[in-house]
């Protein structure tokens, strides 16, 4: 195949011919991302409000959401308009835009998962010194840190992807992601690997060995302590550890469709699985960590008790 590099768009194949059911689809996506914009705006809206919550954990917590809203917005509004258009293509300045927002998101959310594991480890490891060792000051750092780092990293290996010579236009996918460009090229590709396989290593494996490091330590903590104490860090952790699990389910996902050869499934579900990282975890994270953590949960509360005692104290007055 020749050069193609002069092409302006790539075309997203994975979209197929939907027929009437598009609308259906656009509906129910539209849904999801209203979902999500609402569930992550109230959990950063309560957190910022209710002073209680200036809390280093709180603060991870905030930042998880912010994190979200940045990768979903990378994501559906390019789907929405996709699901209801014949053409489905994107400029190229799109696709890019939309590869370094989507990659940097998935830096940032494990980062961020690390930090919060770190933030438990420190907590129920060392609970006398946690003022001390987790300050305001400090998690602000670190969130500004892996925000910062996460971006540089990732803008350097998509220098090298824009830099390649590409000899098709076609991904097979819904949306871009720099691997499927990568594949694309006419050269050889061995630096845009090594530096990919590097960036992984920082951007996923050291955050997973913090993780790993963080649990093993709670572990043998609760291994020692009483039952009591177990169930204390059994409910702390819990939530932090279905938010890890099901977002480094979805990166499997997603790992194991690039690498591997899936012509054999059928292309609804390689859709899905592809998207599962994008959309799951930001529209339950909020809602289960809503709902899981007492504070966060008895200041929705007081906030709804207000809202709905204002009007009453009104027309007492009147």
């Amino acid at each position: 195949m020749g050069n193609s590099s002069h092409n302006t768009s790539f075309i997203l194949s994975a979209y197929g011919e939907s027929g009437q059911i598009r609308y259906f689809c656009f509906t129910m996506t539209l849904v999801l991302y209203v979902g999500i914009i609402v569930a992550n705006s109230l959990l950063i809206a309560v957190i910022s409000v209710e002073r209680t919550l200036h809390e280093p954990m709180y603060f991870f917590l905030c930042a998880l959401s912010a994190n979200e809203l940045y990768g979903s917005t990378a994501l559906f509004p390019s789907l929405l308009v996709n699901i209801l258009s014949d053409f489905h293509d994107i400029s190229k300045l799109n696709c890019f835009i939309q590869i370094f927002c989507l990659h940097s998101y998935g830096s940032i959310e494990f980062s961020d998962l690390a930090l919060m594991s770190y933030d438990r480890y420190v907590s129920i490891c060392y609970p006398l010194h946690y003022n001390r060792i987790m300050t305001l000051n400090k998690a602000c750092g670190f969130l500004i840190f892996i925000w910062f780092f996460s971006m540089v990293r990732f803008a350097i290996n998509l220098t090298l992807t824009v830099h390649l010579p590409l000899c098709g236009n076609i991904i097979e996918k819904v949306y871009c992601d720099n691997y499927s460009i990568v594949k694309l090229a006419c050269t050889d590709t061995t630096v845009n690997n090594t530096y990919g396989l590097f960036g992984t290593i920082l951007g996923i494996g050291l955050p997973l060995l913090l993780i790993f490091y963080s649990y093993a330590k709670i572990l043998k903590i609760c291994l020692n302590s009483p039952r009591q104490s177990q169930i204390k860090a059994f409910n702390t952790c819990s939530t932090h550890l279905v938010s890890l699990v099901s977002f480094s389910i979805g990166c499997l996902f997603e790992t194991i469709q690039n690498r591997f050869n899936m012509s054999h499934i059928p292309n609804e579900v390689r859709v899905a699985l592809s998207l599962y990282f994008l959309i799951c975890p930001p529209f339950l994270n909020p809602v289960i960590y809503g709902v899981r953590i007492t504070k966060i949960r008895a200041t929705f509360k007081k906030f709804l008790c207000m809202r709905k005692c204002a009007p009453q104290s009104d027309s007492t007055t009147i």
